[in-house]
């Protein structure tokens, strides 16, 4: 039979699962809307118990507030959706998402933190130790019941076939795109003045919206450092020049300096805590005509931040918290480099998550490299090894007779500066910064997961932690003195931020720093330097301890590290701003103006 010429067309048959077998299909546009209201009731506890703060519950206004939110929330997640997602990647992408959204509830929730852009670096920049350590049976079942069970569910589903005319599909797109812009418009617009108010007064709490949160911080660290990336580190400081005090110099110079983490001033026992977290410090302070040298504790000091990708540029950076500027601080080179470029030997030790660019091109190593016998496991190392070399580098140092500047002839002895960053009280798993001889206060939290320990149980593995930083301390300052008849020496050790011990819900650290309490943004501050290290760095005789201990009684803050190092090199540059060198008002020649403490 001839085959029929004019034969009827046909419609493409729409493939469905066999009757009895597993899954189920649903359109792309209906699994989005499932998606974002499972996100908005799952992963936005946090923004809403801010949000509804105050309210009361018998308040027909807060039911209506909060429904407003609650479909906002909704409306912002099918927006996000529907600008990403295409129909061939929509599950990936919501289990990317999902995933993402459970790990940032459960850290919101559990630790009371705010994902904005900087925490969001700071926890892209984690070693896998410390990540590990976050990885508690809490975190295990919050991501099972609300990450696994959706993405089981997620599983079975079949996305049915969309249009297959390309405009048919853009036009329901932009119906979505719509429909979500009106909801969101309409629910804010229900709302708006109490919303208004809560947003102007409190603008922290759009990084508690989830997933939008980690969307956009993700973004904005990723252009961040994308233009980094793109753009080489402007050079600061290059009118630097050695002082005076190099040329006249008998020994070599040595400035040591010790970023401590997570160490807060509340607890620092030369603060006067109510116990001593700080008994060999506090024996050098109390007896210092039987120690060689001076030490200066200082009480009221100031952090940049309250984490450390914040800190550890600004307090190496010439104008730190007073007129911040992450993109000026990052786009610029360090106190080190500027301090190298004078001809000082400079050396970044690390024991936790490296220099965050401040020691970029400088030479450097870390603790963990050297395996140091019996202080590393598990990935990290205790703060010790830091220091179990300091005796054979300060001789190494005396026997480098010269330093040379750029070139050009030698200028007396070799200056050096070494920065020696701790691991100090890194958290949550404080008990595993101290050996077991420093585990003093009991009973300690001996958990990674905070919520399984009693508040005193936590605060007294916190403060066996500062015990360990106090002996690390101590014997560094130790190995100075020692080497004092052949180097000239200073150490500076101040912490890079605080931390929360479960004041008011809140823990560990990162909170903005707009609203972070007071104990992530106050830090301890000691100094110690040798008999000669005011010749050394060309200051009047007897001058210093004086100087030093009148400050310490003032306000100070990361601000004045970067002036005060250069002032005890003696190292002059236009950056140098002797109103933050606390070691100015020592220095030859007329006063100082006075400094904005």
């Amino acid at each position: 039979m001839p085959a029929n010429p004019n034969p009827l067309p046909t419609r493409p048959r729409r493939l469905h699962a066999a009757p009895g077998s597993a899954g189920f299909e649903v359109s792309a546009e209906i699994l989005m809307l499932l998606a974002a209201l499972f996100w908005a009731l799952s992963a936005n506890r946090g923004f809403l118990n801010a949000a509804l703060h105050g309210r009361q519950l018998a308040d027909p206004t807060a039911w209506g507030f909060a429904a407003a939110l609650l479909l906002a929330l909704v409306g912002l997640n099918v927006l996000l959706l529907a600008l990403l997602a295409h129909r061939r990647w929509l599950k990936p992408l919501l289990a990317l998402v999902t995933v993402v959204t459970a790990l940032g509830g459960h850290f919101m929730t559990t630790y009371g933190v705010y994902l904005d852009p900087t925490m969001l670096r700071n926890a892209l920049h984690s070693n896998p130790a410390e990540a590990r350590e976050l990885f508690t049976g809490e975190l295990v079942l919050h991501l099972a019941l609300y990450a696994g069970l959706p993405l089981l569910l997620l599983r079975q589903v079949r996305i049915a076939p969309g249009p297959r005319r390309l405009w048919r599909a853009m036009a329901l797109r932009l119906m979505v795109l719509l429909l979500a812009v009106a909801v969101v418009a309409g629910a804010v617009l229900a709302v708006f003045q109490p919303l208004a108010s809560l947003m102007r007064n409190h603008k922290e709490l759009r990084y508690l919206i989830t997933p939008a949160n980690v969307v956009w911080s993700m973004a904005a660290v990723a252009a961040a450092d994308a233009r980094g990336a793109a753009q080489p580190r402007q050079p600061i400081g290059l009118d630097v020049q050695p002082g005076p005090s190099w040329a006249a110099r008998r020994k070599p110079l040595v400035v040591v300096l010790v970023v401590g983490e997570t160490a807060r001033a509340a607890n620092w026992g030369l603060n006067g805590y109510a116990r001593q977290t700080t008994p060999e410090l506090a024996h050098r302070l109390l007896n210092p005509a039987a120690n060689s040298g001076s030490l200066v504790n200082f009480s009221l000091v100031t952090a940049c931040g309250t984490n450390t990708e914040t800190s550890l540029p600004c307090m190496f950076a010439p104008v730190g918290r007073r007129d911040y500027d992450e993109g000026r601080i990052r786009g610029q080179e360090s106190l080190l480099h500027v301090a190298a470029r004078a001809g000082v030997a400079v050396h970044w030790r690390d024991n936790q998550s490296g220099c965050k660019g401040v020691c970029d091109t400088l030479p450097g190593d870390t603790v963990s490299a050297a395996k140091a016998p019996g202080l590393c496991a598990g990935g990290q190392c205790l703060d010790e090894g830091l220091i179990g070399d300091l005796p054979q580098r300060l001789r190494a140092a005396a026997n480098t007779v010269t330093g040379t500047v750029a070139n050009t002839a030698s200028v007396g002895p070799t200056t050096q500066l070494w920065v020696l960053h701790m691991l100090g009280n890194h958290g949550p798993a404080y008990h595993r910064r101290v050996p077991p001889a420093f585990a003093r206060f009991q009973p300690a939290c001996s958990s990674d997961d905070l919520r399984e320990c009693t508040p005193a149980q936590i605060v007294n593995a916190y403060d066996n932690a500062l015990l360990y930083t106090d002996h690390v301390l101590a014997t560094a300052i130790a190995a100075l003195q020692a080497e004092a008849a052949t180097v000239d020496s200073a150490l500076i050790y101040v912490s890079d931020h605080g931390e929360s011990l479960g004041e008011h819900g809140l823990f560990l650290h990162g909170m903005p720093y707009a609203i972070a309490p007071d104990v992530q943004k106050q830090v301890p501050m000691v100094a110690w330097f040798s008999p000669g290290l005011e010749a050394a760095a060309g200051l009047r005789p007897g001058c210093l301890l004086p100087a030093l201990t009148r400050q310490a009684a003032a306000p100070v803050a990361h601000d004045h590290l970067f002036h005060t190092v250069l002032g005890l090199l003696d190292l002059r540059t236009a950056l140098h701003v002797p109103a933050y060198d606390l070691s100015a008002s020592c220095r030859a020649g007329p006063p100082p103006a006075k400094g904005p403490h």
